[in-house]
């Protein structure tokens, strides 16, 4: 049996990280491609222009086009090689951060991830999440290496949205019982083998953090100000759930939420808004506790996550398009399998209906 835990190489946070960038990423050569998302290009090209001050190096700037699809992927890698880059660096939200990955997996150049948003845990893992050009899931690109570096510059982070930081919880508040699934069916993680206890301390350590100081970091991010609670939410967003659910596994909660993006009333909503969701799913499949459920709903509104469907947007269950999710939800090749029982469609059918109602009933 082997068992393994998967990282990136360097992880770095903090306040103002970003106008040092050289210091960390000067090793990997000295021509860069920064792929930075539309609205954050203007600040990138300033505060990493900042950190290559009196640098030789050579640093070109390119806009991404919004979803991570394989034709995005291509345009890249096209860019890098004419450019004649030496790494390629993201900076922006999870979809940036994934078709930069898979062109580093394609080019085999290496990667460096610059979070703008602590809404996913992407940053850190091997995983890329392909989608169509319609935004449908396409499927998962599990790739051999996690990114060389990881640069969390909080300054940023603190600036953004609360819906953003929200998300992120609720994209790590899955991976302890995802873990904890994982666990009990003996299931490989995503990087193929068996769980360490190292992993799994490190997704509860991400679930007791959640717990501890989620409101409080929703708080400061809605003021405007960094503080201890919210600097270790944004770690357990990014790297005690992107770690520790990269080496523990998937399982229920994230394939309900790759199931729920049939429902086009749903393409607005975020990853994290549909995995803690699917979480509420995947708890009422287990039977879990009513004390569980209770303290999982809790947490989400006291961060501000949605709790029922119609929260979400669909304001008419319509029987038909919910099995159809649920269909989808157990597609051969997703993470369903990984639950410690068979989970058939009816089932999943069903434990949406029951989670959905439970949200709406839960004061």
């Amino acid at each position: 049996m082997v068992k393994s835990i998967y990282s990136p190489r360097k992880y770095v946070q903090g306040s103002g990280v970003l106008t040092e960038l050289e210091r960390y990423v000067g090793s990997l050569g000295n021509s860069f491609l920064v792929v930075a998302d539309p609205f954050v290009l203007e600040d990138a090209v300033k505060k990493i222009g900042k950190g290559f001050e009196g640098s030789e190096s050579e640093v070109i700037f390119e806009k991404f086009n919004g979803e991570c699809t394989k034709k995005e992927i291509d345009r890249l890698i096209e860019i890098a090689k004419v450019k004649k880059s030496d790494a390629v660096i993201a900076i922006g939200g999870g979809k940036t951060l994934d078709t930069v990955k898979a062109i580093g997996y394609y080019t085999k150049l290496p990667v460096v991830i610059i979070p703008t948003l602590a809404s996913c845990d992407a940053p850190c893992t091997a995983l890329s999440v392909i989608y169509t050009e319609k935004g449908e899931f396409s499927e998962y690109l599990f790739l051999p290496e996690n990114p060389d570096i990881v640069i969390v510059d909080t300054d940023i982070i603190v600036k953004a949205p609360v819906k953003f930081l929200a998300a992120g919880m609720g994209d790590a508040f899955a991976t302890y019982y995802e873990a904890r699934a994982c666990y009990k069916a003996d299931a490989n993680n995503l990087v193929g083998t068996k769980i360490t206890k190292a992993a799994l301390a490190l997704a509860e350590l991400c679930h007791k953090t959640l717990l501890e100081d989620g409101l409080k970091a929703k708080l400061s991010n809605e003021k405007g100000v960094l503080t201890k609670a919210l600097e270790n939410i944004i770690e357990a967003n990014i790297y005690l759930s992107g770690v520790g659910a990269e080496s523990s596994g998937l399982a229920a909660a994230h394939a309900i939420s790759n199931g729920l993006t049939v429902l086009t009333e749903l393409h607005h909503a975020s990853h994290g808004e549909k995995v803690a969701f699917g979480t509420l799913v995947q708890l009422v499949l287990e039977d879990a506790p009513e004390e569980e459920i209770r303290e999982a709903l809790s947490f989400m509104k006291n961060v501000g996550l949605p709790v029922s469907l119609e929260e979400m947007g669909v304001n008419v269950i319509n029987k038909e398009a919910i099995m159809k999710a649920a269909e989808a939800s157990c597609a051969e090749g997703d993470t369903m399998h990984n639950m410690p029982f068979t989970v058939t469609p009816e089932d999943v059918y069903g434990a949406i209906i029951v989670a959905n109602e439970l949200g709406k009933q839960f004061k």
